[in-house]
């Protein structure tokens, strides 16, 4: 590839600062025509600012834009799609209350002042049958699990045909299946001569479909590497962190007494008119970790958050140490002994219009030390939040500061430092590591395997398969709302799973 081609997208001396935070630093970026591109970098590297910057989410306090060799000011993501330039971000930008079809269309001129609804559909059916991704164009968003609304970005920056495409962790909520048709989509819009830039923590895609990759790391470009096909995830890892970090393995099964039991349950969103789901049992010991395996929409986030006590099950009962466990509402109280930890953090985990300090004592603020006579007690919450910034290494250490601001990372970090802090009997937890780069997610599965050795009873829900074997004493596949297969993951292959995952009944014979 010759690099004397002007540049599809040109980024110079970018610098960006967010208080005393310098998520940029002076950061030169380039991206050509046919290749593709994936970013890597520790979270908090500065990976997604320098993106926004370009689509205009954000102004850069230093450095210039080019697009195709012309200066130009992108002062809103409106300037940057005029320009060519479209972007998936990690978690998705819909608007629920509309359509999938009015998602896609939303914002375009359509012909002689109406939209060509039609003509849309059409276009729709092309990146199905090229692409392998789709979505009923009826269908309300509102309805659609995490993974689906990512998937809709994908579609709808698909049907704008940007000439430099941004995927911010696209495949982290995809099948296998699903990423390895994004992948032909990508190699495809490369060969058709647009730029793709693969923001990403799961190396194995990096290496899979990249033909160069820039590192991050403090906010600045330390490494540039071709990818000769010969790089490994080692040394990825390395350039990212400074060194290979940790890989947690599951460790032998400490299952002891029934600690959550799930008896003839049915789950209320997966019970339609003319459809009731199967009743399935399931029940996770003391120190075992319970693998959750689907394609994202098949009930994980109802059975979260039934098994939480957000929502009450459509038939059935849960139990936690053979007590009957009910729905309560979002103030469950750590007195419950559950902790949860949803899969979408932004909308679900915590409060960004709080500060990390507050976030931290969300379930127990009312509580003492960090209340009393019903005033909060702002020292109290300071000093236990620093205590876990520091024990989990979260980025900014600064409780102050307001949880939008932090990486999707240390977000993620920080929420599970707070549920792990109320040293909770039963875990809930959806999508750990979603997001988190090789470091962090180590430092995750450390967590966890910590949890289950101090005999918490752990049901870990989770679309990534070498994640759930990797910690999990036994997986169950959920599908269509019911468990359709419950084994050790020992005597079980990732074949069988996908299998399972898919709705067959072979899976389970084979199992």
């Amino acid at each position: 590839m010759s690099r004397l081609r002007v540049p599809l997208l040109d980024l110079a001396g970018i610098t960006k600062q967010f208080g005393q935070v310098i998520a940029n630093n002076s950061v030169n970026f380039q991206v050509r025509s046919g290749e593709i591109i994936g970013l890597l970098g520790e979270n908090g590297a500065g990976k997604t600012t320098l993106m926004n910057v370009a689509f205009g989410l954000y102004r850069p306090d230093a450095g210039s834009i080019k697009v195709k060799g012309q200066t130009v000011d992108i002062g809103s993501p409106a300037d940057a799609m005029s320009f060519g330039i479209g972007m998936v971000h990690q978690h998705a930008h819909v608007v629920d209350r509309h359509s999938v079809l009015e998602n896609v269309i939303a914002g375009l001129p359509g012909r002689n002042g109406f939209l060509d609804k039609q003509a849309a559909i059409r276009r729709l059916e092309e990146i199905r049958s090229r692409y392998g991704l789709y979505l009923s164009p009826e269908r309300l968003v509102a309805d659609l699990a995490v993974g689906e609304k990512q998937r809709l970005d994908i579609i709808r920056v698909l049907f704008r045909e940007s000439r430099v495409v941004i995927l911010d962790e696209p495949t982290s909520v995809l099948t296998p299946k699903e990423s390895e048709g994004l992948f032909d989509a990508v190699r495809a819009l490369a060969s058709d001569g647009l730029g793709v830039v693969l923001i990403s923590h799961k190396l194995n895609d990096v290496r899979a479909v990249t033909s160069r990759v820039v590192v991050m790391r403090g906010g600045a470009v330390v490494a540039e590497v071709e990818n000769d096909g010969q790089l490994s995830n080692s040394q990825l890892a390395t350039l990212m962190c400074g060194h290979e970090p940790e890989r947690v393995m599951r460790q032998p099964s400490q299952a002891g007494s029934a600690r959550l039991e799930m008896k003839e349950l049915v789950l209320v969103d997966q019970w339609r008119p003319g459809h009731r789901p199967a009743a399935f049992d399931l029940t996770v010991s003391s120190g075992e970790i319970v693998g959750i395996a689907g394609v994202s929409g098949n009930g994980q986030v109802s059975l979260a958050e039934t098994l939480a006590g957000l929502r009450h099950a459509a038939a059935g009962v849960v139990r936690t140490d053979g007590k009957e466990f009910r729905a309560s509402g979002p103030e469950i109280g750590p007195e419950t002994g559950v902790a949860y930890i949803p899969e979408d953090r932004i909308g679900a985990g915590f409060a960004g219009s709080l500060s990390a300090a507050e976030n931290m004592v969300l379930s127990r603020f009312r509580q003492p030390p960090f209340s009393r006579h019903g005033w909060l007690n702002q020292t109290a919450i300071s000093q236990f939040a620093t205590s876990l910034f520091g024990r989990y290494d979260i980025r900014p250490p600064d409780p102050k500061t307001r949880m939008t601001l932090f990486s999707g990372g240390n977000q993620q970090k920080a929420i599970v430092a707070r549920e792990i802090a109320l040293s909770p009997r039963v875990l809930i937890i959806a999508q750990p590591t979603r997001g988190l780069d090789v470091a962090a997610a180590s430092f995750i599965h450390r967590q966890l395997i910590e949890l289950k050795t101090q005999g918490c009873a752990i049901v870990m829900i989770s679309e990534d398969l070498d994640e759930l074997f990797q910690l999990s004493d036994r997986i169950a596949v959920i599908y269509d709302g019911a468990i359709v297969l419950d084994q050790a993951s020992e005597f079980l292959t990732i074949a069988e799973v996908g299998l399972a995952m898919s709705g067959s009944a072979n899976a389970r014979d084979a199992a």
